[in-house]
């Protein structure tokens, strides 16, 4: 299959001439935030850095970080890089852990915002002709209108159905033919399991791609959503503080998702010490916007986990891809003194059969001593309420649980539907000892 790709001239530059293009946006936009932004003059200017030093790309490590704190301390406006009249959309986090990060666009941020979500759906062969419904929320979260005026740019007809009111969802799909989801991953799962309540095979259905991001997810979640909708599911990549959805997507080989790099600079560093890494080394994302108008941000720290892959891909772009991310580093359990991950649980659940993807993690303190409990519902086909193979199951759950972590949990077996669905990101951990005050 000759592979589709939406801007041939930018998602296929030669390396050395795609280098140059960054290097010329990067000294035109730090001058920019030099001029225009006060916080990032005195950053600079405290590093010892003006506008002039950046000889290459090389120095952009001399550049400090930007981090989530920054923006919130700087709230709401006072990052932004252009007057407020020029701003024609301001979106922003919920703000559940305190300030919002607020960030905003000119017109022409979301033309190129547009062009941007163009390129991940076409590069995931989602095409003129397509219905593609969004499953995403609309409003201040950028999910939701960012794939919406992405996919229209593309040519594709768009149902704007938002999160929530599910069995509507089902309807909608039947009578419009809809052949595209666009959500987040575990709420594609939740559809699923209503339609099947509803009578509805989800597999009978038009739907023949999912566009899926928002969250972390697992290949093994990919699996499921696949083979539970009779679908290709393709990830995508964004956060609000670089764009939102459209910095990076998966191209038909799922073989890492595609940067736009001719927007945004791409960085992995260690975590603890700030010093990036060569291309293959996992470790923390680190963006920096070249063509951003309103909010542009410089080597800001995404605490997303990923690698680069620099290798060239078969379907003939030249952009580097990033690694699917399966975690956060604020997203680590520190467990008994162990590193934990919620997407290693989720990789050792999802490869178990019998289970379904829907679990929680509760991490509890009892006197001195953590207590780790990892609650998995059974899967809704071939349930069994037999004890002994119950029993051998959840044995099966803890070994496997324990050769990965080098910890043992205690495990429970839920009944199918027990846990909390949402149209939103999956509540995944329940870590109580913060309710302990540590």
């Amino acid at each position: 299959m000759i592979p589709i790709i939406w801007d041939r001239k930018h998602e296929t530059l030669p390396r050395r001439e795609l280098e140059a293009l960054q290097l010329e946006r990067l000294q035109k936009q730090l001058s920019r935030v030099y001029r225009k932004v006060p916080y990032y003059r005195r950053r600079l200017e405290a590093a010892g850095m003006k506008p002039e030093d950046l000889r290459s790309l090389a120095d952009l490590a001399r550049l400090p970080f930007t981090t989530k704190e920054d923006i919130r301390t700087n709230y709401p406006f006072g990052l932004f890089a252009v007057p407020l009249d020029r701003v024609v959309r301001i979106h922003a986090s919920s703000g559940t852990t305190g300030k919002p990060t607020v960030v905003g666009y000119t017109k022409k941020d979301l033309r190129t915002w547009a062009e941007l979500i163009a390129r991940i759906v076409t590069q995931a062969g989602v095409k003129r002709g397509d219905v593609a419904q969004v499953c995403f929320s609309y409003g201040l979260f950028t999910g939701g209108f960012g794939l919406h005026y992405g996919l229209e740019r593309a040519g594709v007809t768009v149902v704007p159905a938002a999160a929530g009111n599910t069995e509507r969802h089902i309807q909608l799909m039947r009578d419009f033919g809809t052949t595209v989801i666009v959500g987040t991953p575990s709420y594609a799962l939740y559809i699923a399991e209503v339609a099947r309540g509803m009578g509805v095979d989800p597999r009978s259905l038009s739907v023949r791609k999912g566009l899926f991001g928002a969250e972390p997810w697992t290949e093994g979640m990919r699996s499921e959503i696949e083979r539970a909708w009779g679908i290709e599911a393709f990830d995508n990549y964004g956060l609000s503080e670089v764009i939102g959805p459209g910095v990076a997507g998966e191209c038909r080989a799922k073989a890492g998702l595609h940067v736009s790099e001719d927007h945004f600079l791409v960085e992995v560093i260690d975590p603890e010490t700030g010093t990036p890494l060569p291309p293959g080394e996992r470790g923390e994302l680190v963006f920096t916007t070249l063509t951003k108008e309103a909010f542009p941000v410089i080597r800001y720290r995404t605490r997303d986990l990923s690698r680069l892959i620099p290798e060239p891909c078969p379907c003939g772009r030249t952009t580097v891809r990033m690694e699917k991310v399966t975690g956060r580093t604020d997203d680590m359990l520190i467990i008994r003194g162990v590193n934990v991950f919620p997407s290693q649980v989720e990789e050792v659940l999802t490869a178990i059969p019998g289970l379904a993807p829907h679990y929680l993690i509760i991490v509890d303190k009892k006197g001195y001593l953590d207590e780790f409990e990892v609650q998995v519902e059974l899967a809704q086909e071939g349930f069994t309420d037999r004890f002994q193979d119950l029993a051998a199951l959840e044995e099966t759950v803890k070994n496997r649980l324990q050769a990965v972590l080098s910890l043992t949990p205690r495990v429970k077996l839920l009944e199918f539907g027990s846990l909390e669905r949402t149209a939103g990101k999956a509540r995944r951990v329940l870590d109580r000892r913060k309710e302990a005050g540590k």
